[in-house]
């Protein structure tokens, strides 16, 4: 699962600096999330770290782009592990 910004977001520049993958950037009016960079933190985290600071919980799992844990660490490997 990748997460997803709603159009709710007020641009208060705390989710951009938490992400680990750089997944999160501001888009044509908000912040965006890169599904193809974001693993919900997995590898990095307990917890999406972006989620854990958004200030009015705009931060949603991203329907469109459902993922299991395994797919989610899988990408994690892609990302950093392989690519060393």
């Amino acid at each position: 699962m990748a997460l997803l910004i709603k159009d709710n977001c007020i641009n208060c520049d705390m989710c951009d600096p938490e992400c680990p993958n750089e997944a999160i950037t501001f888009g044509a009016e908000i912040y965006e999330i890169n599904p193809d960079l974001c693993t919900e933190c997995v590898g990095f985290y307990e917890k999406p770290t972006c989620m854990a600071v958004c200030p009015i919980n705009c931060i949603i799992i991203d329907p469109a782009h459902v993922e299991t844990e395994q797919q989610l660490l899988d990408k994690f490997a892609e990302l950093y592990i392989q690519s060393s």
